[in-house]
């Protein structure tokens, strides 16, 4: 892993460090607000690098399986309310339990807007699994196209303001940070799930990771170095965590702001302390107690979630209708959700031209042949 913590994005650096030097950043935002879609027309103005880049980007990899891409789709369908809950409640509290990710984020988290990050998130996800994804008039690939950039505006802040001591913690948003994240929002999401009690199929999962194999590529990351399949991922993941994660102040300011911003969405107070419980759940107490996740009587409470959920799986597996509405009500949960975290706004992904100056559809195929998580690497370091 020492070499990936060297490699940063070449193709997305040369761009940002290109329209830094010229002052044209804020002319490419005003494109990168209307460029929204695959297959708009750039217009005339658009610098000669960013141009370049943006066609250079807007094709996915020619090796890409379409019918595995579609068995994701599928799955995400399915399972859509519970992945976006993996991802608010696992996913983001792992990112801000590796102080580096943290200290990262918070560089570039907006106090006044804590939600972004999520917002970013949840669209970036349904645009992923929407039919039209990967063609004309699709909003995923100029999405990654931002995001790409974004990364690579980070590094360029963080290294021209000596803001990042690269000798101890390597190239900001690394190689293998990428891959970290890969991981995060793949095969820790299928963890959750099955934390949760939601039946998976090997063919899902392994679906899901794929998907995810596929943005990495988009977003930059070397497939060669990055996991192949769900077994190497389970090592790279576990490896990794071993190695970066601790207590910091940032990731337990991060973990507040998500539980407050959380907290706001669910009606009423009573069921406030729900949410820090079932981040406490799905990450483990040693991790919840690293970012001072509150206890409270919520926290016995809910390890019935497996049972519960597993009732709504068994009205899905043996009534049609059934399935329909549950994946409807599962549909307009994970938009409300989004509208709740988006205000309404669409994000656009800008490249920030400054940092802070503080850190501080249901699947046919019956439930067989379920997914289960595999034990805990042999390969971690001694």
């Amino acid at each position: 892993m020492d070499a990936l913590r060297l490699q940063g994005d070449p193709m997305a650096d040369a761009v940002v460090t290109a329209l830094f030097e010229r002052g044209e950043i804020g002319k490419f935002n005003t494109v990168m607000r209307w460029f929204a879609q695959t297959g708009q027309p750039l217009p005339d103005d658009t610098p000669a690098e960013a141009r370049a880049y943006l066609e250079a980007t807007a094709t996915p990899p020619d090796w890409v399986d379409w019918d595995q891409m579609e068995r994701a789709r599928l799955f995400f369908i399915d399972n859509n309310v519970h992945i976006s809950t993996a991802l608010s409640f696992a996913s983001m509290p792992a990112c801000y339990v590796v102080p580096h990710i943290a200290q990262l984020l918070s560089a570039t988290h907006s106090l006044a807007y804590p939600s972004k990050r999520m917002a970013e998130t949840g669209q970036f996800t349904l645009y992923l699994m929407r039919p039209d994804a990967f063609e004309a008039g699709g909003r995923f690939i100029p999405a990654a196209q931002k995001v790409r950039l974004l990364h690579a505006s980070i590094r360029h802040h963080l290294r021209r303001e000596n803001r990042w001591d690269e000798a101890a913690l390597g190239v900001p948003i690394c190689q293998e940070d990428m891959i970290g994240g890969q991981m995060m929002f793949s095969i820790q999401v299928l963890d959750a799930l099955h934390r949760m009690g939601i039946h998976i199929s090997n063919e899902g999962a392994e679906a899901y990771f794929y998907a995810w194999r596929v943005v990495g590529a988009i977003l930059g990351i070397d497939t060669a170095a990055a996991p192949a399949d769900l077994e190497q991922a389970r090592d790279f993941s576990d490896l990794y965590m071993a190695r970066h994660m601790g207590p910091s102040e940032e990731g337990v300011a991060l973990t507040r702001q998500l539980i407050d911003l959380y907290e706001e969405v669910v009606p009423g107070t009573l069921l406030d302390p729900v949410v820090a419980a079932l981040i406490r759940y799905l990450i483990g107490d040693t991790c919840a107690d690293w970012l001072q996740v509150p206890r409270s009587a919520w926290d016995k409470a809910i390890g019935l979630t497996p049972t519960l959920l597993g009732v709504l799986e068994r009205i899905e597996d043996v009534s049609p209708l059934g399935a329909w509405a549950l994946d409807r009500l599962g549909d307009l949960t994970a938009r409300l959700e989004l509208s709740s975290l988006t205000r309404g706004r669409v994000m656009q992904y800008a490249i920030p031209e400054h940092l802070k100056n503080d850190y501080g559809i249901t699947s046919a195929k019956p439930r067989t042949d379920p997914w289960t998580p595999p034990p805990l690497s042999t390969r971690l370091p001694a």
